[in-house]
């Protein structure tokens, strides 16, 4: 696929360059609580400004309905990419409309604008192709003799029209952001270095369905933690008390146990956990033993042992990808494991990834060192369904020259 270097080397100076990023930050109120996404669009951003390109970013914030809505606004985003460019990046009022075609016309040359929220427009998640390239040609229109480059990578598992159909409407590139994730992943895929362990946590087996019957064939090593581990533990015949519990999966789950056993696949399930009496920040907790939890507590964390067990396990590991929290790393109670398993990534050896979503906000929360892992990811999703062997929608149309 044709890549931002490729670009560059074309020349841009003077040129319109479309842009999409991913900045769906988390937010309290206007104020931005993890700046990840956005420090990592900024290379490839950077790079076009410095070239003379005149730089249009698009992106997405929250899940808005289709119609504008104030508190989805990226104005907190525009005022943070503003202070990471050291120069004012203008947020257009709209994203097609008046607003935006004044904003992109006043660029100048190595000038970096903002379209508000592509997602105010219903067409860019519409399931009709045609809606979406209706929108698409639209922002193509905005940027007359422009390129597109695609480097939102938490975003290309969707076909959407900021990412797949305007890769259709417009000479389009990777951008260095998705180039490195595919890279990345591919690590993951084919020539893997062994032991090759997985982590897996969060709230929900029904979310990592397809990735853990995938990954079966591929691990030698599966270790699961969060609030799926419970679901884990009542298929195997233990009483999870009021912990988060996927009934309606454990005929599921007790496949994967099966196949995990028939492929020798050693998956290893918390031996402790923190039981606590609600769900709360300061709840009363103790630890138990995982098969004996109490009737009348929660899971909210894996205890003491299990976190040894796990970093014992991650010790000799060749490869690791970790995606999900071990525990509610919200609240510091119930932290203590999401840090022990991120503890032993950063002291291995191993070429370790940090699977996006929560872990890699656990990662920042935590205060961990980014560097001391191999790879954060910015997009959770996305690695999740190219681990799972699915196409990813924004890299095959980039690979196929937008055909």
């Amino acid at each position: 696929m044709k890549n931002l270097e490729d670009l560059l080397g074309e020349g841009v100076s003077g040129r319109y360059v479309l842009v999409r990023s991913d900045l769906n930050v988390p937010l309290d109120g206007d104020t931005i609580t993890d700046d990840g996404r956005v420090r990592a669009a900024m290379p490839t951003i950077e790079r076009l400004a410095e070239a003379g390109a005149k730089v249009v970013v698009t992106a997405h914030l929250g899940r808005p309905k289709g119609e504008p809505d104030p508190k989805f606004s990226l104005t907190p985003v525009a005022k943070r990419l503003s202070e990471l460019l050291g120069a004012e990046v203008a947020l257009a009022g709209d994203l097609v409309g008046e607003s935006a075609r004044a904003t992109v016309g006043g660029l100048a040359d190595g000038g970096v604008a903002l379209l508000e929220n592509v997602r105010f427009d219903a067409r860019e998640t519409s399931k009709d192709e045609g809606e979406r390239a209706g929108l698409a040609g639209e922002l193509a229109a905005l940027v007359p003799g422009g390129a597109f480059v695609s480097d939102g990578f938490g975003v290309v598992h969707r076909k959407q029209a900021s990412v797949y159909e305007i890769a259709r409407a417009l000479p389009a590139y990777a951008g260095g952001l998705v180039l490195a994730e595919v890279e990345v992943l591919k690590k993951l895929t084919e020539d893997l270095a062994r032991p090759y362990v997985v982590v897996l946590g969060g709230a929900k087996v029904s979310d990592k369905l397809g990735v853990i019957a995938n990954l079966l064939t591929k691990v030698d090593r599966l270790l699961i933690g969060g609030g799926m581990a419970y679901t884990f533990l009542k298929a195997q015949g233990h009483e999870v008390g009021k912990s988060l519990l996927q009934s309606d999966q454990l005929d599921q789950v007790k496949g994967f146990l099966a196949e995990a056993e028939k492929r020798g696949v050693e998956l290893v399930l918390p031996v402790d956990v923190l039981a606590a009496a609600e769900f709360s920040p300061d709840a009363e907790f103790e630890a138990v033993d995982a098969t004996a939890i109490p009737a009348e507590r929660q899971g909210l964390d894996i205890g003491p042992k299990s976190r040894e067990l796990f970093a014992g396990k991650l010790a000799d590991a060749a490869t690791v990808f970790w995606n999900g929290p071990m525990g509610v790393f919200e609240f510091e109670s119930f932290a203590g494991g999401t840090r022990a398993v991120a503890e032993a990534l950063v002291e291995s050896s191993a070429f370790t990834v940090v699977g996006g979503g929560d872990s890699a906000a656990a990662v920042r929360q935590l205060g961990l060192p980014e560097d001391g892992f191999s790879h954060i990811s910015t997009g959770g999703g996305a690695s999740l369904e190219y681990l799972e062997g699915k196409e990813l929608p924004g890299v095959a149309v980039l690979d196929s020259g937008g055909q």
